[in-house]
């Protein structure tokens, strides 16, 4: 779907009047579409969901209190590049996603940090080596390797009164675009697991960049005096990656929920992946 399908889909909605609006709620991704495999298959420094990490040599398997961390992903940057249309990824390099394997950590709690790494290498990766894993990791924080193809996809924000400021709809509007969300891009689509790199997250429960500039920040309570201050930067956070429940492959999160990685603007211009934040939501 582009803008022009976009802004169809809201006069179809009755939603003429907030297509005004569109820049603000709309936001490009990319559909990382998993398909389960033998994982011998997968080439080394191919990206792939589950399985096993292709790492450099001498990098250690992240950890959390001494227990391995579950791989979750890794993403090759010259595969993706052709559907980043916004050019905010690196080009080049791989990008390594882990997540604490007892799922015991949730993203509102500044303790919550260490307990997902993001690695990044830029340059060849020629030299990448198929990991085994760590006889510590426990069956159960093991994933099937699934392929991953790639797709344009347009995604818009469930929160548009934190998109837009002195939001002008109607409830009527407001109702209408409630609707639009519920059914987008179609019916078919909502049925499919939603794993994606950037763009817009499928929010369960409340907006995360707050809970992200908070947390990240050391502060849990927003009637601490530092958060005003600090909820000015909230919006500075964008999603990086979005893995969504896919039992078939063993990955589930809390109740049929999903992980979402977010980075601050500002950190993935200067490629610190480090400084991600983890927040896990489900029902």
């Amino acid at each position: 779907m582009n803008k022009v399908d976009l802004q169809a889909a809201f006069v179809a909605a009755g939603l003429s009047r907030v297509i005004k609006d569109i820049d603000r709620l709309a936001r490009q991704s990319i559909r990382l579409l998993a398909t389960a495999a033998d994982e011998s298959f997968i080439n080394i420094g191919a990206s792939k969901l589950g399985g096993v990490p292709d790492l450099p040599p001498g990098t250690a398997w992240p950890e959390l209190k001494g227990l391995p961390q579950s791989f979750i992903a890794q993403i090759r940057l010259d595969e993706v590049r052709l559907y980043d249309t916004d050019k905010v990824l690196p080009q080049s390099g791989m990008l390594w996603f882990f997540y604490d394997a007892q799922q015991q950590t949730y993203g509102a709690d500044p303790a919550d940090r260490g307990g997902w790494q993001v690695l990044f290498k830029e340059g060849d990766l020629s030299k990448l080596q198929r990991a085994s894993a760590p006889a510590q990791l426990p069956a159960t924080s093991q994933f099937k390797a699934c392929f991953l193809g790639f797709a344009n996809e347009m995604t818009l924000s469930q929160q548009p009164q934190l998109e837009i400021p002195n939001l002008d709809w109607t409830a009527d509007e407001q109702k209408k675009y409630e609707t639009l969300l519920s059914t987008f891009p179609d019916q078919a689509d909502r049925a499919t697991q939603h794993h994606r790199l950037l763009g817009n997250p499928d929010t369960i429960q409340d907006d995360m960049r707050l809970e992200c500039q908070l947390a990240s920040n050391g502060v849990t309570d927003t009637d601490d005096p530092k958060a005003a201050a600090l909820s000015k930067g909230a919006m500075d956070w964008q999603m990086l990656l979005q893995v969504d429940t896919d039992d078939d492959i063993g990955m589930r999160w809390g109740n049929s929920g999903m992980l979402y990685y977010w980075i601050k603007s500002a950190d993935l211009k200067t490629h610190r992946f480090d400084a991600s934040w983890l927040v896990l939501q489900s029902e």
